[in-house]
């Protein structure tokens, strides 16, 4: 049966990228939203539209670390759902350089938000945690001939990252608040998000580091971290916000939900079509020396048609000229103001 829930809304890491667009779409949608976020990557201008701020930031912003117990107890009182975005995630650099305190972050941050859901969410009928594709086995991501991932695959469970098997924990977590409190929760697995507004310093991930790359080029060396041959199911944040959005109203209660195309896009496929988009004359070089990770994975996301009506909708060249756009745009403003 459809659920229909609205009204007050909690989103943690509601200044990041995701949670930001998320924020702007239930607020435009007639919700009212908090928001918590300790903007480590996140940032308040995320939060604007057209110059204007979308949230009463006295009101309804929150500077928190959610690392800390009791941190979001007292925002809890009306709230009727909650959309649990807060991780700590970089480049794949960042990943593999801080496994321990990635790990131990993570596990805290979604320990504490669902045990204070738990003790203090009395009228929260509905939980949203946001996983991710980096908690499938290493064994299903290993190889270049991709079969597309399905839920039912997360056991025996092998990630190859601190990230993936923190995110996993707090999966399973999300799944005992359920049986215990009857607190209706839905995990949806997140492929490679990407989309503006983003993160394009040196903690970047993939695509915003490589358009940064070619923007600043020839003073930023356009190189490519690994072979290049390594591939990922890359999502638009536009219908990672439709998913969002379609399961506070058809997937609570219905269990892990993947969120990704079933197509696997390879590395050197996005670095030249960034420097088409470019417009430049840059010759690719590839690192191998540097991880790549994960080799290759795509998404089987026929549990997300099936529950939600969800399919990706946003074509990746499009969606990558809107965030070139996007960056350009920050990096020439930076450069004019100095």
């Amino acid at each position: 049966m459809t659920q229909k829930l609205s009204g007050k809304i909690l989103v943690t890491g509601g200044a990041g990228m995701i949670g930001s667009n998320l924020v702007k779409r239930l607020i435009n949608e007639g919700n009212s939203v908090k928001v918590v976020d300790n903007l480590w990557r996140g940032k308040l201008d995320y939060l604007y539209e057209d110059g204007k701020p979308i949230i009463d930031f006295e009101k309804d912003f929150f500077n928190r670390d959610l690392s800390i117990a009791g941190n979001c107890d007292d925002l809890l009182d009306d709230i009727e759902i909650v959309y649990h975005l807060a991780d700590i995630v970089a480049g794949i650099n960042y990943v593999f350089s801080n496994q321990g305190s990635l790990f131990r972050q993570n596990n805290l941050i979604n320990s504490n938000v669902i045990t204070s859901v738990r003790n203090f969410g009395k009228n929260v009928k509905g939980f949203i945690y946001v996983g991710t594709a980096c908690s499938f086995p290493l064994t299903r991501q290993n190889s270049l001939d991709v079969i597309p991932l399905k839920e039912e695959e997360l056991y025996p469970a092998l990630p190859e990252s601190a990230y993936g098997w923190s995110k996993l924990m707090g999966q399973y977590e999300t799944d005992l608040l359920e049986k215990e409190t009857g607190i209706l929760c839905s995990v949806l697995m997140l492929h490679n998000v990407y989309g503006s507004p983003c993160d394009y310093g040196e903690r970047s991930q993939v695509i915003p580091a490589l358009i940064r790359k070619a923007i600043n080029f020839p003073n930023e060396e356009f190189i490519v971290w690994g072979s290049g041959e390594q591939g990922r199911a890359f999502i638009h944040v536009n219908d990672v916000v439709n998913a969002l959005c379609l399961t506070k109203q058809k997937g609570l209660g219905k269990g892990v939900i993947q969120i990704g195309p079933s197509v696997c896009t390879s590395i050197k496929e996005i670095a030249e079509t960034v420097v088409e988009i470019s417009g430049k004359n840059i010759k690719v070089e590839y690192d191998t020396t540097k991880p790549e990770g994960d080799k290759a994975r795509s998404a089987d996301y026929s549990k997300a048609q099936r529950v939600l009506g969800w399919e990706p909708l946003v074509d990746l060249r499009s969606g990558l000229e809107q965030q070139y756009n996007w960056i350009n745009k920050r990096i020439q403003s930076e450069g004019s103001s100095l």
